[in-house]
């Protein structure tokens, strides 16, 4: 259930173009530059979701389902092309929730399904993995300090532990929820303030009519699967669709 960066395999994942594994040969003399910048997000119209998150992110965001695997994914576009919550300064709209996925990058734990252990990897992007005698970016995150992982690495490495702990639960949710047929395929039209419209295609739904007339049984598996926190926090989410437009009418 690990992401792979194998571009032979699978397209490499969101954001990423270069991910290379960390080791101290490569990365003896790189730093990460602290930018506080989203730009490399600034083009998503969906970011997938961790069922873990939904709680923070419901308030911010309409979260769908979509792919083979119905993977929770937050709406932050209604156009081709545009992160309705990135700015042009690449920060993030406040107060809104920055999804784990987005705050891990530039590292990602890589691998295949069939691996007993996944490697580290860091995106090779400029902006970011930057030599340590480059006197015109501030880092104060060396890559690896006297042969040994530096901060920095260790933390990622913890942080893309614990995402890949929330991949794994999220998978087996939602596996328990589409097999339950609660999911459906649904399409938007979302207008803005200037008349404009937009369709949005292509995403999965929980049909509530389906949730309500389950029979207690069934019922009693999703909780079982700790799946109806996830069910009812997406639901709850279709209140910020007015968030989505809001950002879109800021830019109108």
């Amino acid at each position: 259930m690990a992401e792979t960066t194998d571009q032979n395999k699978n397209p490499l994942p969101l954001f990423y173009t270069a991910p290379e594994p960390v080791n101290p040969d490569r990365h003896q003399n790189k730093g990460l530059a602290q930018t506080g910048d989203f730009g490399f997000a600034a083009k998503a119209v969906v970011i997938p979701l961790m069922a873990a998150e939904m709680p923070a992110a419901m308030r911010s965001y309409p979260i769908v389902f979509s792919g083979p695997e119905f993977m929770p994914m937050v709406v932050v576009g209604i156009k081709e092309g545009e992160n309705l919550f990135v700015g042009e300064d690449g920060k993030w709209a406040d107060p809104h929730y920055v999804p784990a996925y987005a705050r891990r990058y530039p590292f990602i734990l890589a691998g295949s399904d069939t691996d007993e252990r996944l490697t580290l990897c860091v995106d090779a992007d400029p902006a970011r993995l930057v030599d340590l005698d480059d006197p015109s970016v501030k880092i104060d995150q060396p890559m690896f300090e006297d042969g040994e992982q530096g901060a920095v690495v260790n933390s990622a490495l913890a942080f893309c532990q614990e995402y890949q702990g929330m991949l794994v639960k999220t998978k087996a949710i939602m596996k328990v929820i589409a097999e339950a047929g609660l999911l459906a395929e649904r399409n938007s039209k979302i207008t803005l303030g200037d008349g404009k419209n937009f369709n949005i295609t292509g995403f999965h739904l929980v049909d509530e009519a389906k949730l309500l007339a389950m029979d207690d049984d069934a019922f009693l598996g999703l909780r079982k699967a700790d799946a109806l926190a996830t069910i009812y926090c997406h639901l709850a989410s279709m209140n910020s669709w007015t968030s989505v437009l809001h950002q879109a009418n800021l830019r109108t």
